[in-house]
């Protein structure tokens, strides 16, 4: 018999999700002038209405894995679709509200709101970490994980177009809310019909299917004992991955944050240039993020080698991502300072997949959500960070101090990637099976 594809559907429909994820988080910065104008909000202010999403954000992704574990990952993933859409619809209002609710207080309004919105969207990686590790054999999670993961850069390309078109055909950047919104909520009835959180749940997996995953699970699922949450912080590897995780979404987040604002401020860019211009610091990064699974996995069958496939893929490339934005302040055109925007992003998406694939490889599968979860949680304190003092550093020391600590912080989680342990299981006892060099999946060695 024939395996069926159901799980290529599930692969699809889960970057769908994350793409729309993305898009309604970002469409935010293309209504940032429109918002500072009439609210009269500084760069600082700004910086913080940008940045109030991930403190929300941060507890999400925090709690999102640890209910899919206990709830089910479907359960979680449709509330929480649910909440993001209402709430994204909601943002055309927060100002109103903010005035009406805390004392004239618009900036407090997008806080409480933002907040909110955040910690709905928070668990929708963890949630996708968690899908892979049920729905792929070890030997397609690669290619499962690229497909979730590109989602990121392909969200972030994509909102420039969206969020400045629905701008511009409305002439309101409130209906541009309330659209995205009406859309997600769409999206997520389409995921309630297809999506089922394992293969023995859904109607359209055959026996040879259904065998082929679990098959190649094998590696994994003798691995099945949870552990207790706070023996994440007992592994220097997982630590570190968190930490060095931490500069992707640092660098993803200031440049989906602020990349519009900057181009407005120093190169007077309009609405009808933007929304072409501000996507290309993310079309590069559309496929290396593809690329760095395949140059990792190249690296693991020339070398057998984890450290080498992981540690220093991933030193090797924040060097060079840092190098970049550290050159931004030493450019002299938009076209020059546009170029190095993309090739750091590009070189930094990269080793996106290997902070994923790393969570995996070392966690037990009863604990993959958990673990993912408090590893977005950890490198989510640059949701917050990256927007505030983006802002307070443009406010204050103007747009190329932004870009210089942006460097800086690749420099530090480059040092935090050289002390990965990828080879060691966290908390297990299992002897290396035949055709598993120290325990790894069967993708990590062939």
């Amino acid at each position: 018999m024939k395996p069926t594809s159901a799980r290529y559907t599930i692969f699809l429909l889960m970057f769908l999700i994350a793409l729309i994820n993305y898009i309604d988080r970002g469409a935010l910065s293309f209504s940032a002038n429109a918002i500072a104008t009439e609210y009269h909000l500084n760069k600082t202010q700004l910086g913080a209405v940008l940045g109030y999403f991930g403190i929300g954000y941060l507890l999400g992704s925090l709690c999102g894995g640890f209910l899919a574990d206990r709830f089910g990952t479907r359960k979680v993933w449709l509330w929480a679709g649910l909440c993001w859409s209402v709430l994204e619809i909601a943002t055309a209002w927060a100002g109103e509200a903010g005035m009406a609710l805390f004392g004239g207080s618009a900036l407090m309004g997008f806080a409480t709101l933002r907040i909110l919105f955040g910690f709905s969207e928070g668990p929708a990686y963890a949630l996708m970490n968690k899908t892979i590790s049920a729905w792929a054999p070890d030997n397609e999670r690669g290619f499962a994980l690229s497909i979730g993961l590109v989602s990121t850069q392909a969200g972030a390309m994509l909102t420039a177009p969206i969020a400045v078109g629905l701008i511009l055909l409305t002439g309101d950047w409130r209906i541009m809310f309330i659209i995205l919104g009406v859309f997600s909520l769409l999206a997520m009835l389409l995921f309630s019909r297809l999506y089922t959180d394992s293969p023995a749940q859904h109607p359209k997996v055959n026996t040879a299917e259904h065998a082929l995953i679990t098959r190649g699970q094998s590696a994994s699922a003798a691995e099945g004992t949870a552990l207790p949450w706070w023996k994440f912080f007992t592994s220097r590897t997982l630590v570190c991955n968190a930490l060095g995780y931490f500069t992707f979404l640092y660098i993803t987040f200031t440049l989906a944050t602020w990349l519009p604002k900057y181009l407005q401020d120093n190169f007077h860019y309009d609405l009808h240039t933007l929304w072409y211009v501000a996507m290309i610091p993310w079309s590069g990064a559309c496929f290396t993020v593809l690329l760095g699974g395949r140059i990792s996995d190249t690296l693991m069958k020339r070398f057998n080698n984890l450290r080498i496939a992981r540690n220093a893929f991933a030193v090797v490339a924040l060097l060079l991502t840092a190098l970049c934005f550290m050159a931004i302040p030493l450019a002299g055109s938009a076209a020059a300072v546009i170029g190095l925007m993309a090739a750091g992003n590009a070189i930094n998406a990269m080793v996106n997949n290997v902070y994923w694939s790393v969570v995996i490889d070392v966690t037990p599968k009863a604990s993959v959500g958990t673990f993912s979860g408090i590893t977005l949680a950890i490198a989510n304190i640059s949701s917050v960070l990256s927007p505030m003092l983006s802002g307070w550093l443009a406010q204050h020391s103007g747009y190329n101090a932004m870009f210089i600590v942006t460097g800086c912080i690749a420099l530090g989680s480059m040092l935090a990637m050289m002390a990965l342990q990828p080879e060691k299981k966290h908390g297990l006892s299992v002897r290396p099976q035949a055709g598993y060099p120290h325990a790894l999946p069967r993708s990590m060695t062939e």
